[in-house]
């Protein structure tokens, strides 16, 4: 009985056991059942929320390259650390390496963290180098993980600064021609779905949203190798004369495009974190100054083109120095009687002054406005400045005369290249341009053929022995030119020992293909004078840039070629 009582109650323990493990079973079934079928979407979409991102692509920015297609500016692939602060906060062991890494302030970054503590995404530093971005991998801290991005690189640093600009942290163009062509170098960034694990690294890429785009390049009229030279020649010249600043702008004469423009002082764009503002600024297009005797080359060809004048022509300068109205206009020396030659070869302010009142307001007004002064030229360039030439229907006699030899006006130094491009161009105004062309666009007519090439030979007599830039000169060419020596303007008038020395030219004249304008501003180590200042940045120049450029030598050794005592007695080029 006794055995019967203990198998009985052996059966009951053994069904009860067997019950719970059925119920057991049916729940973790019904469990099952209820996660797979009724709480499916509910569950998916809780996952996705945790490990589904949908992260950016980044789009490489196109790149900036000179007109023989070597690089001026790159993107190249850098890495960005970032942090999940709500995560980061759990691993706060590792806040001390961290800041140590990236070389941050332990305290600035914990107020940054913990003011932030809502975000699921912080910046902790952007564009780091590998090295560093291999020490924050192997460092292993919760919550941080890396970004793809990219970093403006520009291999000529200095050389190019004011031209090309810079971009900024994000890759968008803020100055220069990163800025003027944002639109055509900037690429549209890419999206896809992926899953990340806890450490936020990407372990299945899901779908592809939409695809990256990477920006155009941009392909220039610079010309990397005159950039260079023209670089080093103007800051040998403004360090040896102690100058304020300075900028040389090379042009194509049979196209007008700008294969060089430099400026001093100049930045590096991968280093700016002492940038200063003014060192920004492209001073070849942005700064204004009277461009002086530089101007008297087209108050002789405005003379010429009225008829009234040819080069024989006599203008007496005696005694040296001229009234006009209340005013005296002066030369540095009594000259005497000179023809139209004479008056630039000795850059005669007296004879300019008798040529331009002798002219037509309009007339002569329309001529400089045709040449680009007083206006923006066509290239483009963020900021540029019109200058000022006044209308000749407010022009007092007095202020015509000093117009006649660049006084009461403002000129960049791109303009007055552009300029001097005229008379080398034959007499046609190409527009200014910082892209490469594929074939030279139609010019406007300014001056004749046959004024173009009298001022040709007239600026050749200019850098002859006798004339004010000898300096200028460049062995085995026919070169034409002017200089300028301007005072100048201050509160009340004009300094008397400050100076802007400037020479604008062209070579070889016979068949013109370069035009190059120097503008140094206060030199002040002596010598001030555009022929000894300018004149001798415009030779190296203007000699490295025609052998770069494979330009034929038109001065043999024995020339046999027209002078501009030959146009007087009525010869032709």
């Amino acid at each position: 009985m006794k055995s019967r009582g203990g198998m009985s109650e052996y059966v009951v323990r053994r069904r009860i056991v067997l019950g719970l493990f059925a119920t057991a079973f049916v729940a973790l079934v019904w469990r099952a059942v209820d996660l797979q079928v009724f709480n499916q979407d509910f569950l998916q979409n809780q996952g996705d929320a945790r490990h589904l991102r949908v992260v950016t692509l980044a789009a490489h920015r196109g790149m900036i390259l000179d007109r023989n297609g070597e690089p001026l500016a790159v993107s190249t692939p850098v890495d960005s650390v970032w942090a999940n602060p709500q995560e980061l906060a759990t691993g706060r062991e590792y806040w001390s390496a961290l800041a140590k890494i990236l070389q941050l302030d332990p305290d600035q970054m914990r107020r940054q963290l913990e003011a932030r503590s809502e975000r699921e995404f912080v910046y902790l530093k952007r564009h780091v180098d590998p090295t560093v971005a291999a020490q924050i991998r192997s460092l292993g801290a919760p919550g941080v993980a890396l970004q793809r991005e990219y970093r403006r690189y520009y291999p000529d640093g200095e050389v190019t600064a004011q031209v090309l600009g810079f971009t900024d942290v994000d890759d968008v163009g803020q100055e220069g021609l990163e800025l003027a062509y944002e639109d055509w170098m900037r690429g549209e960034s890419g999206a896809k779905r992926v899953i990340k694990d806890g450490k936020h690294s990407i372990i299945e890429n899901v779908e592809s949203i939409r695809p990256a785009r990477p920006g155009r390049d941009l392909t220039l009229s610079i010309d990397r190798r005159i950039q260079y030279l023209a670089y080093r020649e103007l800051k040998a010249a403004v360090q040896q004369h102690k100058a304020r600043s300075g900028s040389v702008v090379v042009l194509d004469t049979t196209t007008g495009e700008i294969l060089a423009m430099v400026n001093q002082p100049s930045y590096n764009p991968n280093n700016r974190s002492h940038l200063k503002p003014s060192q920004i600024r492209n001073r070849a297009v942005t700064d204004l100054f009277e461009p002086g005797s530089t101007l008297k080359a087209f108050t002789v060809a405005c003379g010429l083109e009225s008829g009234k004048y040819r080069p024989e022509t006599q203008i007496d300068t005696t005694p040296g120095f001229y009234r006009v109205g209340s005013n005296l206009v002066r030369d540095v020396h009594n000259y005497g009687p000179l023809d139209v030659v004479g008056v630039i070869r000795k850059s005669s302010n007296v004879g300019s002054s008798k040529i331009a009142l002798s002219l037509d307001k309009e007339m002569f007004w329309n001529k400089l406005h045709q040449l680009g002064f007083g206006t923006v030229s066509a290239s483009g360039f963020p900021g540029e400045a019109s200058g000022l030439l006044v209308n000749y229907r407010r022009w007092r006699i007095f202020e015509q005369a000093t117009l006649s030899f660049g006084y009461g006006m403002s000129a960049t130094p791109l303009q007055l290249a552009q300029a001097y491009g005229v008379l080398a161009a034959d007499g046609e105004m190409r527009p200014a341009s910082f892209l490469k062309l594929d074939k030279a666009p139609r010019g406007e007519r300014v001056f004749s053929q046959r004024t173009a090439r009298e001022m040709r030979l007239m600026l050749e007599e200019a850098v002859g022995p006798d004339g004010t830039a000898p300096a200028a000169r460049v062995s085995g060419y026919r070169v034409g030119g002017k200089t300028g020596t301007v005072r100048k303007s201050i509160a009340g008038g004009y300094a008397d020992n400050r100076y802007v020395s400037v020479f604008a030219g062209f070579a070889p004249s016979s068949k013109s293909r370069l035009a190059i304008a120097v503008m140094i501003d206060e030199p002040s180590n002596g010598d001030y004078y555009g022929g000894k200042v300018a004149a001798p940045v415009f030779s190296a120049v203007m000699a490295g840039a025609l052998r770069f450029l494979n330009v034929a030598p038109d001065a043999l050794e024995k020339p046999d070629v027209p002078t501009a005592q030959h146009v007087a007695l009525g010869g032709q080029l």
